[in-house]
């Protein structure tokens, strides 16, 4: 995709005419010398000629030089001129010379008139060409030569043309999608829409995690409405300068101005548009002047001249509240994570660009991507793709799907790291012991393969559950048995090695620890601790970097420490209890994955059917 970026084209533009002022200053220069050397009417004589017209009385007028005599003679040479040039030379010589009939002449200083002209020419283009070279690179890096329009805004923008993105590009989000349309509409037809007196909102933010296609749609509206688009990021407003910011933006809503009707895309403002706190440190009051200045020019422009803001983040919590108040970004439109419907729209835009075979299910291949965003499930395609190239196939089958999902969830397959005979049969009981655990209890995902190949970075073998639905709420059983799903491969060591546990089940205590902690700090789930959170606010899109803070008092922490523990080992006896009653099930499965080093729930029918009394007990 092309992108024109206005700025860079003046200051070439302006090099360009300085160069030729250059180049035509030297040709009239050496025109100019040319012509007067050329008006001058003298003959070049030698030297003894010289002499002798001086003994001959014959010389009326010298300029003597430092290596040239240049004169007059009263009457006029053979060549018919009045004025004559030699060449000095040594007296002494000269005399022995003449003295032997020898014609004296002088050599003039080699190069003469060009090298002259190029002596001063060749060195100003020299240094004009470097200071041209090391402009253009430093202007690049922000380096000396970027200093001159380092408030110019890097906007960049497209053009009709060049964007052929429109909304039937984007699936997946259609209340997104239904908001947008009315600033399409606006931009269309400015005043018929705006004839009952209303006005397109100032700003719309788009909010949703990374990779849900915020900076996709921004580029649809604009490809829709035929109008140009503005892009740039947050992130390119701030600079160590003070000022410089600030001065950014005014130049970015000045370009926009001018380009109207367009939109005006700010991709990542939580960069620009943090909340202001007090006393913060570093580059604090270069970001608040930015800040201010976008403020200010939400508030001065007009939206009925066509001009949209958009922007874009995943950290809505974080900005400044004066941003987010009516008048400025008026309307925030959540791009979530799709659905089930949403996940078949998205396979249907992306596999239209890969050959996939005819009996290939999209709706089973979405039941499988539960949680999947955008880019992920684009992704997905394209492993897919890339794995039936690799096959030699012919088109993309559903096997090819299944393999690029455990290459997204679980890793590549490390088959250099062998495991020896003992290792190999602890990681199938841990594996088994997960996946008959996870056949045996309701509300958890179904399991859909079980595998001894390691993956990844650490994982020595992985039971993949991928859920068929999506859920929006959680139990307090299903959450428990959850619990004792992560515990089931514990479980199931202690089992069979009578208790002699191993570091295979570190994954496991972490997820299993993550789910209690937040079921008594953050639902209130645990009747001792009681009907209130201790855990801080988490953030609305991304994961949390760090561990929870409990804010609690010190016996208060105790009690939920002992909360959560009780938690986990209860759910790690209800799975040694499952693999006691189910221990057939688990030594064949654990003998044929020993074979197979793979299984499915097609291939071993325990891990398909539920034990109704274990249903029935949880």
């Amino acid at each position: 995709m092309a992108a024109r970026d206005t700025a860079p084209d003046q200051p070439s533009r302006r090099q360009n005419i300085i160069f030729a002022i250059i180049t035509m200053v030297a040709l009239a220069s050496l025109a100019l010398e040319w012509a007067w050397i050329s008006s001058r009417q003298f003959e070049t004589i030698p030297f003894s000629q010289f002499e002798q017209l001086v003994n001959e009385g014959l010389v009326t007028e010298v300029t003597v030089g430092s290596d040239t005599i240049q004169g007059k003679v009263k009457d006029k040479l053979a060549s018919g001129k009045s004025e004559f040039l030699t060449v000095r030379v040594d007296t002494a010589l000269a005399e022995k010379l003449e003295a032997k009939g020898i014609v004296v002449k002088g050599v003039p200083p080699s190069g003469g008139l060009l090298q002259g002209v190029l002596s001063w020419v060749l060195p100003a283009l020299m240094f004009y060409f470097v200071w041209l070279f090391l402009s253009r690179r430093l202007s690049g890096g922000q380096g000396l030569g970027g200093f001159l329009s380092i408030g110019k805004s890097r906007a960049r923008v497209y053009v009709e043309r060049d964007i052929k993105v429109t909304f039937a590009d984007v699936a997946g989000v259609d209340e997104a999608k239904f908001e947008l349309q009315e600033v399409v509409s606006f931009l269309k037809d400015t005043k018929s829409y705006g004839r009952l007196g209303a006005h397109v909102p100032k700003g719309i933010l788009l909010v949703g995690p990374p990779g849900t296609g915020k900076t996709l749609l921004a580029r649809a509206v604009a490809g829709e409405a035929e109008v140009p688009f503005f892009s740039i990021s947050g992130s390119e407003f701030v600079e160590m300068f003070v000022g410089v910011g600030a001065a950014r933006v005014r130049d970015l809503f000045e370009q926009a101005r001018k380009a109207a009707p367009c939109i005006i895309f700010i991709d990542e403002l939580d960069a620009l548009g943090r909340s202001r706190t007090p006393g913060a440190f570093g580059g604090y009051d270069e970001k608040e002047q930015t800040l201010n200045q976008l403020l200010a020019e939400l508030d001065g422009f007009d939206p009925r001249v066509g001009v949209i803001l958009l922007a874009a983040t995943n950290r809505p919590e974080i900005l400044d509240p004066a941003l987010l108040r009516a008048g400025r970004f008026d309307r925030q439109v959540l791009v979530d994570r799709p659905d089930m419907k949403g996940r078949i729209a998205i396979l249907k835009v992306h596999v239209r660009k890969i050959q996939i075979g005819k009996d290939i299910d999209l709706e089973k291949v979405a039941g499988l991507t539960t949680g999947f965003t955008g880019a992920d499930i684009a992704n997905l395609v394209n492993e897919a793709a890339i794995a039936a190239t690799r096959r030699n196939a012919d088109e993309v089958s559903f096997d090819d799907f299944t393999v690029a999902i455990e290459r997204i969830v679980a890793g590549i397959e490390k088959k250099s790291r062998v495991l020896s005979k003992d290792e190999r049969r602890r990681v199938a009981y841990h594996e088994m012991g997960h996946a008959i655990v996870a056949a045996s209890l309701p509300g958890v995902d179904p399991v859909q393969k079980v595998s001894i190949i390691p993956r990844g970075v650490g994982a020595l073998g992985y039971t993949m559950q991928r859920p068929t639905e999506d859920r929006f709420l959680l139990s307090v059983s299903e959450l428990n048995n959850r619990i004792a799903v992560l515990m089931g491969g514990r479980a199931s060591e202690r089992l069979v090695f009578e208790g002699d546990v191993s570091t295979g089940a570190a994954d496991d205590l972490q997820r299993a620890t993550e789910i209690a902690v937040e079921m008594v700090t953050k639902h209130g789930m645990d009747a001792k601790i009681g009907q209130r959170t201790y855990a801080p606010r988490p953030q609305t899109f991304l994961p949390a970097m760090q561990d929870v803070v409990v804010s609690a008092a010190e016996a208060t922490a105790r009690e939920i420490d002992l909360a959560v523990r009780q938690l986990v080992e209860t759910a790690e006896g209800r799975a040694r209890e499952i693999l006691e009653k189910r221990r057939t099930d688990l030594e064949s499965g654990v003998e044929l994955l020993i074979a197979r080093e793979t299984l499915t729930a097609e291939q071993f029918a325990p891990l398909r059917s539920r034990d109704s009394s274990e249903q029935a007990a949880a």
